[in-house]
Formats: C-alpha cells, sequence, structure tokens
C-alpha cells in the first residue's frame, strides 16, 4: 500500500484542521503503516513534579495513530478514535521531549488499529503503550 500523505503534507493538514496543537508535534518518520512524531514538552504539557503529564501521553499517542492513518489514507478530518487503553509504565524525565512510535496493526475500509510505544526522545525506555481503534468516514 502506497503512502499518501507524506510527513510536510501532515504537518500542513494538523495546522490547517488542528492548528490549536499542531504546534505540539513534530512528524520525525512516516513510513508504511508506521509513523513517529515528537512531542515538543512545554510547561503546559507537565504536572505537578515536572513530568509529563498522561493526558499529554495520551494525547501523543492518540495524535500518532491518527497521523499513522492519515498517511495511509489521505487528508480524512472525520476519523475518529473509537477506543483507547493506555499502560503508563514509567515516569518520564522532567520536561524532556517525548516521542511516539506508532505502527498500524490492521487498515480496513471503516476501521483501523494502531500501536503505539513512547519513548524518552534520547534515548531510554518506554514510558507508555497504547492501542488505538480509528473510525474512518464512509466514502461518498
Amino acid at each position: 500500500m502506497a503512502i499518501a500523505m507524506d510527513a510536510e503534507a501532515l504537518a500542513r493538514f494538523l495546522e490547517e484542521a488542528f492548528p490549536q496543537v499542531a504546534e505540539d508535534y513534530v512528524i520525525e518518520e512516516v513510513s508504511e503503516m508506521a509513523l513517529r512524531v515528537r512531542l515538543a514538552v512545554a510547561e503546559r504539557h507537565l504536572r505537578p513534579g515536572g513530568t509529563v503529564s498522561g493526558p499529554a501521553m495520551f494525547s501523543l499517542a492518540d495524535v500518532a495513530v491518527y497521523l499513522a492513518v492519515l498517511a495511509m489514507v489521505g487528508p480524512k478530518a472525520l476519523a475518529v478514535t473509537t477506543n483507547c487503553s493506555i499502560d503508563f509504565m514509567r515516569k518520564p524525565a522532567a520536561g524532556q521531549d517525548l516521542v511516539a512510535e506508532a505502527r498500524l496493526l490492521k487498515l480496513g475500509r471503516v476501521l483501523a488499529v494502531g500501536d503505539v510505544m513512547i519513548l524518552p526522545a534520547d534515548g531510554g525506555a518506554a514510558v507508555a503503550r497504547a492501542t488505538l481503534t480509528y473510525s474512518l468516514p464512509p466514502e461518498r
């Protein structure tokens, strides 16, 4: 299956469709059925104690699978999360950028299922792991 949107096209789409969060994410790599995206950690992503919050890591996982789906099917803004399971495995270092490595396990006409590992940007053990399901809008 060919890639429908590269990193540059995905970044433009994110800026147009979701300008409120686009600056938080840097798409580092796009390949067939996989994507790597960085969360540029800022003060608003931190919880007391200075570590990246759970909601910020959830958002990173969600955005990673969303972008991986769009990379394969093209700009479908109405693809929506229908399920997410996330395991927080260890506390990220204070204020450090995180990367999500997403891979699509299934990409059907109606549903897509993806797996995400969230890692410290400078290396080290995974801090979270998530599995997400997306519903794709019907073709018209």
